[in-house]
């Protein structure tokens, strides 16, 4: 007779999805998404302000990036959703760390999805525009519409840096992008 194992899993645990971690395949993915957002070259030489909301602005672009790539593999799908429960979650606790109160988070995490959709959208409609010279072209009022620049910032600078960072997520596999191999 072949009985299963069984497993004891708490009311506790099913009522609050403990036990099994849905996002721990994309856990390193994020992880390194942010690595990439905090590299020096983005606030250094393209002008994203090194403030609290440049730094929001840097994630959400290079975020905005893996999932414009993960968007285009239907087996890439379910992870991007999970990536982005992720980046709320890591707002989450950025605002409730920042002193921000229970009462106000709600509020906030629902502008700042509104804004990383809304930078989502504009990214992909800009790299639609065609070959590189008119996305370039296309970046550069998106960039200084959504990012927190400084001033004299070089928007050609940053849209080349986000071109080149996109070609570099489009040449890898969907297999390197789930194991965040994303050299620079």
């Amino acid at each position: 007779m072949n009985e299963r194992p069984v497993t004891h899993v708490s009311l506790l645990s099913r009522i609050f999805g403990k036990g099994s971690d849905s996002r721990a395949a994309v856990r390193p993915l994020w992880h390194r998404t942010v690595e990439i957002a905090r590299e020096k070259e983005w606030y250094a030489q393209c002008g994203v302000a090194d403030t609290v909301p440049g730094r929001f602005d840097a994630v959400t672009l290079v975020t905005s990036l893996v999932m414009l790539r993960m968007e285009r593999d239907k087996t890439l799908i379910d992870p991007s959703v999970r990536l982005t429960e992720l980046f709320v979650d890591d707002m989450d606790g950025q605002l409730r760390q920042s002193g921000v109160g229970d009462l106000v988070v709600g509020k906030r995490m629902g502008k700042l999805m509104s804004v990383f959709g809304g930078r989502l959208g504009a990214l992909r409609e800009a790299f639609a525009a065609g070959d590189d010279e008119q996305v370039s072209a296309a970046l550069v009022p998106v960039l200084e519409r959504n990012v927190t620049l400084t001033e004299g910032a070089n928007t050609q600078a940053l849209a080349a840096r986000l071109q080149a960072l996109a070609a570099q997520l489009d040449a890898i596999s969907d297999e390197d992008i789930m194991a965040a191999r994303i050299t620079r």
